[in-house]
């Protein structure tokens, strides 16, 4: 993957982050609980403790835009501030990943990434 193209992803990330706080903080959310909810979207991680496949499964439910939209529409819908503070905090988290270059994972290991590899590669 080019440069150009990995700069306009991560910056595309950054403006979620970004956004995704300002709207969170502009709706009086609490920054308490942004921040020990912030991480939560990396427990699903866990599937990889079972294997690579459902690993990658796991992680991308969890590290995908569909999540917080679905939780935003659930929060229109049903007028309930909780739900779109955590479709918010949740976008927060996938755009800070993305800034920093974690992209939906592939099953074949964890560090491929749609963003492209990220981490040391196993020695052969």
């Amino acid at each position: 993957m080019s440069d150009a193209v990995t700069g306009i992803l991560r910056a595309e990330g950054a403006a979620a982050l970004v956004v995704s706080a300002t709207v969170y903080h502009a709706l009086g959310g609490g920054w308490m609980v942004f921040a020990v909810l912030f991480l939560a979207p990396d427990l699903s991680m866990m599937g990889y403790l079972a294997n690579p496949r459902l690993g990658a499964v796991c992680y991308n439910a969890g590290h995908s835009y569909l999540g917080p939209a679905f939780l935003g529409l659930i929060g229109w819908l049903a007028g309930g501030e909780v739900w779109w503070s955590l479709a918010l905090i949740w976008s927060a988290h996938i755009g800070f990943d993305r800034l920093l270059g974690y992209g939906l994972k592939f099953p074949s290991a964890f560090g491929a990434t749609h963003l492209g590899w990220k981490g040391r590669r196993a020695e052969r």
